[in-house]
């Protein structure tokens, strides 16, 4: 009797024990339970925006080169020395003013003698048509006069003409730059006289992603500002490359701007707004709720309390927002927050619109 009553003093301590042991599992999963940085099974909060069609103001940032108007490297088309420098540098001329002059006193010296030619070759002919008139002389005498006649015309026309190539003219109005000689200096055809720009107005050139070619017309407006200053100007696209760069998958297109202060010079870098024609009825969501995916771009939509993927095209991009031209309709739910822990299908909840 006495061995049975230890026996089950025994057993009843053993499970004492058990239990001492197992309450504190207990409470340690529970605690980890309750914890407040693990969230329990349940649908996921999220942030949403209920589309609808708003007006979209296209426009394209990008960046240009200004450009002269008209810019001409002024050389000499004959080889020699300068006799007369006759414009400053950094003033305007007019189109047709003379600039520089080349030496051209042997030219000048073989006009006067075909001149000469010419004169003696003129009375010749004269007193030859009236013999011809009165049949004292044949008609091939008379022709090969008359031809001659035609040939001392053409050798002073030349001689002229040599002489013009070595006065440089102003091809058009504009500004002189620096000159890079002084007079007697020797030039040939590859010296560099100077440059001549025409800076009013003046050309801005600048290259659009190929996705907007079509939207761009010769009219459209741009607004642009150069480095180191601050001011907006205005001008209108007037030229447009007719096709597309292979390389970068760009368009070309070039703007005229009115320069009538001389403020913005060739060579400036410029920040460059394209205005293209408002969009009345586009579809924008918040940037973060588009997903790249291997197919292309997805969004996530709230349907009956769960997240459904729909594969979306874009159009134009803003600082905040996306253009989705296919894929979603007006009034469609797009989630728009916890795009890392959202799968196809999962139970959702919508916390805040967006």
């Amino acid at each position: 009797m006495k061995k049975k009553t230890k026996t089950i003093l025994i057993a009843a301590g053993a499970i004492v024990i058990l239990i001492l042991l197992i309450i504190p599992k207990l409470k340690s999963s529970d605690d980890k339970t309750n914890s407040p940085g693990l969230r329990s099974s349940g649908p996921l909060p999220v942030k949403a925006h209920i589309t609808k069609y708003e007006v979209l103001d296209n426009k394209v940032l990008t960046t240009g080169t200004v450009l002269a108007n008209e810019e001409v490297e002024l050389k000499s088309e004959v080889s020699g020395k300068i006799t007369k420098i006759l414009f400053r540098e950094g003033s305007s001329v007019n189109a047709g003013d003379l600039l520089v002059k080349i030496n051209d006193a042997d030219l000048q010296a073989q006009l006067q003698s075909a001149k000469s030619r010419l004169e003696l070759q003129k009375e010749t002919e004269y007193r030859q048509k009236q013999l011809l008139e009165k049949e004292a002389i044949s008609q091939e005498d008379y022709d090969m006069t008359a031809n001659q006649l035609k040939v001392n015309q053409a050798e002073v026309e030349l001689i002229k003409a040599q002489i013009d190539k070595t006065e440089i003219r102003a091809p058009f109005s504009g500004i002189v730059g620096l000159k890079n000689v002084s007079e007697g200096s020797y030039v040939t055809n590859a010296t560099i006289i100077a440059s001549l720009q025409n800076i009013n107005p003046i050309k801005i050139d600048f290259s659009i992603p190929e996705r907007y070619s079509s939207m761009v017309e010769i009219g459209d407006e741009i607004n642009f500002n150069i480095s180191g200053n601050n001011k907006n100007y205005i001008g209108k696209v007037y030229a447009i490359e007719p096709k597309i760069d292979p390389v970068t998958r760009t368009l070309k297109i070039r703007a005229l701007c009115p320069n009538t202060g001389r403020e913005i010079l060739p060579g400036s870098f410029a920040n460059v707004v394209l205005v293209l024609k408002k969009i009345e009825n586009a579809i924008l969501i918040p940037s973060e709720a588009l997903i790249p995916d291997i197919q292309g771009q997805k969004v996530f939509i709230y349907r009956n309390g769960n997240a459904v993927p729909r594969q979306v095209e874009t159009g134009i991009r803003t600082d905040q927002n996306v253009q989705l031209t296919s894929g979603v309709s007006e009034g469609d739910t797009i989630i728009t927050s916890g795009m890392l822990q959202i799968r196809p299908g999962a139970p959702v909840t919508i916390s805040e619109f967006e």
